[in-house]
């Protein structure tokens, strides 16, 4: 557990899905392998792992063997076609929350906190698999990329669209996310940022991008929430 900035008190939390509330990478893995085997292309032999974030069809570009195709676009919507089919069936019936997501989910609820989701996850399987997790309930709002049309352009489109429509100030607000994009997306915005150790991305240490938090277990963040609540509730006091 490191601290690379100074922590404030959030009244607002925002969550990614992927590698930071959920562990996705076993049926996104078993739908990507079910799409080459439907298409008949080469998978390249890569770590997943580090794939996971974007869109499916820029993790799907980048897992073709191109020494022994030419990558097209017909390729491409093959493959996609192919994974929502086995994902929407199959796929998003093998993700679940970290261990103490849940729980903090309930705690951060409990003591009034606003938590939202924004998130590159199709919105129908977002609310699926939030759903069959037990924790849908404690969210005021779910943002994903097809909330809208146009689709939003990224994290930061989704985030400045909870701060105006929820008129909510990005110094009362928290981004937890696991990637590159969610810590930029947070300091484009205004707002504080917590890694989660446990996901797909990385935020190196040496980076401009701030990082308020960097966590290995949801755990943690409980204690962390814990002394934000004491001390908004010791500001109140004094005040």
């Amino acid at each position: 557990m490191a601290q690379d900035h100074l922590f404030q008190p959030p009244v607002t939390v925002l969550f990614d899905l992927d590698g930071t509330l959920l562990n996705s990478l076993p049926g996104i893995r078993y739908s990507i392998v079910e799409a080459f085997h439907v298409c008949g292309l080469p998978m390249a032999d890569i770590d997943l792992r580090s794939l996971i974030g974007p869109p499916i069809r820029t993790i799907l570009s980048h897992l073709i063997v191109e020494t022994s195709v030419q990558v097209s676009e017909q390729h491409l919507d093959c493959l996609e076609r192919a994974f929502r089919a086995s994902y929407d069936s199959e796929g998003w019936q093998k993700t679940y929350h970290y261990a103490d997501a849940a729980a903090m989910l309930k705690q951060m609820n409990e003591q009034g906190l606003r938590l939202f989701v924004v998130s590159n996850k199709p919105r129908h399987v977002s609310l699926k698999i939030l759903e069959k997790e037990g924790t849908l309930k404690y969210f005021d709002q779910i943002i994903t990329r097809d909330s809208r049309e146009p689709r939003y352009a990224g994290k930061y489109e989704m985030i400045r669209y909870v701060l105006t429509e929820q008129m909510i100030q990005p110094g009362d607000c928290l981004m937890v996310g696991d990637t590159m994009e969610d810590a930029e997306a947070a300091a484009a915005a205004g707002m504080q940022f917590c890694l989660m150790a446990h996901g797909y991305g990385d935020v190196p240490q040496n980076s401009n991008v701030p990082v308020a938090l960097r966590l290995d277990s949801f755990a943690n963040l409980m204690q962390w929430t814990d002394r934000s609540i004491l001390m908004l509730e010791k500001e109140h006091r004094v005040d």
